[in-house]
């Protein structure tokens, strides 16, 4: 088999990735970031979720942000400003490179393997970065992980996202979360209460209690985030495939509803309908230490932090009903618990009884409350960053990336 070695090998082209990929090579390490699909970006791209969310403070972040041109993202245009990032620092970027197995030398992780149409070929690396989102990397090394809510295992509903095009922009509507629905009044009711009354009476889904209509780049645009697809496993081809079909089903039934209900909405149409489903949460897995609900809630410091004021509410889009769960298990439409900017150790993202490899993004070591958080983009970023500078710190200085001084890399994740 064909063996191609590098410093740091990143798997996954989403925002985690990025975040691993630039903050290994700025660091000196030499990259190879793969990624399964034909093209960068992740959800962003692939399930067209945005705008970017989630506030951190963070170097990379802020770096990317202003390349970009900030939270708000030309979806058609991401993944080549992303590539072109990367190119530049020299990171070798392989598309259609789905890794189908993992090299390990005794316990430690020391490559994996990539299959496709062609011969299958080995990437080896000093340290590997599992920046999948669904830990595809660390599952195939047998690392234990949780699934879903510690109540009955049911992880937050997968969703499509879809663009709203012919809009009249004289009158096109901003409600960008459930408390923004509650404040925003049409025709004397609030928009709650007009989209789950339809609800109620069976004119939109059954879980879709809540329909969030964000901004984009063109005045007769919206983002729609609607759809809600309960019940289902996002590791699972079979769920997946149930969980496209319905979510692309209940995206033109919503449309029908935006027609007859919203003024200047007559003549809208879905404009761009993502290639694949968007999922909030799957594995999670253990690692030297669990962020939990209260690190987020007291805003929790911790020595060995390699993401810093993160600040996003524990976004729980409900596992057993429609719209955010009220609290943490209930089936009752509620609302986000609001935290204080909190870190994440660096402890996160060390797996237990594995060397060689480290995890980014929303497949870190947290319960599904503070997973909840965690997970956007932004955030799953940075903790990308606080990877691949650990990856390139240990490649280095010929250490285990379990043995890296995470106070060491401060100067370089903080802006």
């Amino acid at each position: 088999m064909k063996r191609i070695e590098y410093d740091v090998v990143v798997v996954g082209g989403g925002p985690a990735g990025i975040g691993a990929a630039i903050a290994a090579s700025e660091n000196g390490a030499r990259v190879a970031l793969l990624e399964r699909s034909g093209r960068l970006g992740g959800m962003a791209v692939q399930a067209l979720v945005g705008p970017l969310m989630g506030g951190v403070k963070s170097r990379v972040v802020e770096n990317v942000l202003k390349k970009i041109g900030g939270h708000v993202i030309d979806f058609t245009r991401l993944d080549l400003q992303y590539y072109e990032i990367l190119s530049s620092l020299g990171v070798d970027v392989w598309l259609h490179s789905p890794v189908v197995s993992v090299v390990r030398k005794g316990m430690s992780v020391v490559g994996v393997v990539v299959g496709g149409k062609g011969d299958q070929f080995e990437v080896a690396g000093g340290v590997v970065i599992d920046s999948t989102g669904d830990g595809d990397v660390a599952y195939m090394c047998g690392v234990e992980y949780e699934q879903g809510r510690l109540i009955d295992g049911l992880c937050q509903p997968m969703s499509i996202m879809f663009t709203l095009g012919g809009i009249d922009p004289s009158k096109r509507i901003y409600c960008g979360s459930e408390e923004q629905a509650r404040k925003l009044v049409l025709g004397g009711r609030t928009w709650e209460s007009i989209v789950t009354s339809a609800q109620a009476s069976g004119e939109l889904p059954e879980n879709v209690g809540v329909i969030r209509l964000y901004d984009s780049q063109r005045p007769g645009m919206s983002f729609v985030n609607a759809t809600q697809v309960n019940g289902l496993d996002g590791t699972s081809p079979h769920d997946l495939t149930l969980a496209e079909i319905d979510g692309r089903k209940q995206a033109f039934q919503i449309v029908d509803f935006l027609r007859k209900t919203l003024p200047g909405y007559d003549d809208a149409y879905i404009e761009m309908m993502p290639s694949v489903i968007g999922v909030r949460e799957t594995r999670r897995f253990h690692g030297r230490y669990c962020l939990t609900c209260e690190d987020l809630l007291a805003g929790r410091r911790f020595q060995d932090a390699v993401v810093f004021d993160a600040c996003f509410c524990i976004d729980i889009h409900n596992p057993s009903g429609s719209g955010q769960a009220d609290g943490r298990d209930s089936a009752v439409q509620g609302n986000a618990l609001n935290v204080k900017p909190y870190e994440i150790p660096y402890d996160c993202l060390v797996p237990l009884g594995i060397e060689g490899l480290l995890l980014s993004g929303r497949c870190i070591s947290a319960t599904h409350e503070a997973h909840a958080s965690l997970r956007v983009m932004c955030i799953a970023m940075a903790i990308g960053a606080g990877a691949g500078a650990a990856a390139a710190t240990a490649v280095g200085k010929g250490i285990l990336a379990s043995q890296v001084d995470a106070g060491e890399l401060r100067d370089y994740l903080l802006p």
